[in-house]
């Protein structure tokens, strides 16, 4: 009788540490569900952002449950009104986004702009590379430069973003960088990043304008060379991969990722998305991932967001019309 009674009470102990286990996991998650809208296809650099956040969250506990959309069209353009339209059933959606939301506003790609969402945060800088396929034969940056100002159209440019893109716009400052006629340059879009490499792979370009971190993953797997990278110095991510500064080219640019809400969200739900981002940086699941990518961290968060994006409306701007992208 007294070993059934032990028997009995040592169950409930049990049963109450279980449950208070499985109470404390709960707690430790900051948001209980995030739904990623991906504006572009499979291998581009929004999708890489979105699941390796997601990655990040959930298996560190900031959030139980998170899922992925893709969404290709109108050059980001078909996401972004799907979320505004969808917005009253959206709390728990994040767009990641980047520098083209500028971009593309700017030069009337899509009506909206960053004003109709609502901005959460910055997370992420990614350098842009030059990239060729492994049997490539150009071996550097400095040979497809020659071979552009002997003959212009004999280099077809990839990229992942539309005519006067991100892709577009970064391989047109690097050629202009090197003393060509940035407005020469063949450029060829694609929906997204992925589609983008195996158009080169294939042999349709001879060269593509990507994200560093999506260069990065397809060099590791042997698959193609990285002539060239925007940072200011090397990466420790690929420290044989040589900058354009020291190429002699004095051209270096960084694009922002980071995440927005649907148009009305709260301000109190706002801020615990961007809480809750804030507090991933600091987990191993997160550094793991950011090494992986070889991403640099720029956290903005909600008001410094905001002004962030009207500045680089600023800049950006600036430097489209010069290159002849905007009158």
């Amino acid at each position: 009788m007294i070993s059934n009674l032990f028997t009995k009470k040592r169950s409930f102990v049990a049963a109450i540490a279980l449950t208070s286990a499985l109470t404390a996991g709960l707690a430790s998650a900051a948001v209980e569900e995030v739904h990623f809208l991906i504006p572009g296809g499979a291998g581009g650099g929004w999708d890489g952002t979105a699941r390796g956040t997601g990655e990040a969250l959930s298996k560190s506990g900031l959030v139980e449950t998170v899922s992925y959309e893709n969404m290709s069209g109108g050059g980001g353009g078909k996401a972004i009104a799907h979320l505004i339209e969808v917005a009253e059933q959206s709390e728990n959606t994040l767009m990641v986004n980047s520098t083209p939301i500028v971009i593309r506003s700017l030069s009337k790609v899509f009506p909206q702009s960053f004003r109709d969402l609502t901005p959460i945060a910055a997370t992420i800088g990614d350098y842009a590379a030059f990239v060729v396929p492994k049997d490539s034969k150009y071996t550097s940056f400095k040979e497809i430069v020659a071979d552009y100002k002997e003959n212009p159209r004999s280099i077809a440019v990839a990229g992942g973003s539309s005519r006067g893109g991100m892709d577009h716009l970064v391989a047109a400052m690097a050629f202009k960088a090197a003393g060509g006629d940035p407005k020469r340059v063949k450029y060829v879009a694609y929906d997204a990043g992925g589609k983008a490499m195996a158009g080169m792979l294939s042999g349709e370009t001879q060269v593509l304008s990507t994200g560093f971190s999506e260069a990065l993953a397809l060099k590791n797997a042997g698959e193609v060379r990285i002539l060239a990278v925007t940072s200011d110095a090397r990466s420790a991510a690929a420290p044989d991969v040589p900058t354009l500064k020291e190429q002699g080219y004095d051209a270096s640019f960084v694009n922002w990722r980071g995440f927005f809400g649907a148009p009305g969200l709260s301000d109190a739900q706002a801020d615990e998305y961007a809480q809750t981002l804030e507090k991933m940086y600091a987990t191993d699941e997160w550094v793991e991932v950011r090494d992986r990518n070889g991403w640099t961290e720029i956290f903005k968060p909600r008001a410094e967001f905001v002004t962030f994006l009207e500045g680089q409306e600023q800049e950006v701007g600036a430097l489209m019309k010069e290159l002849g992208f905007l009158r």
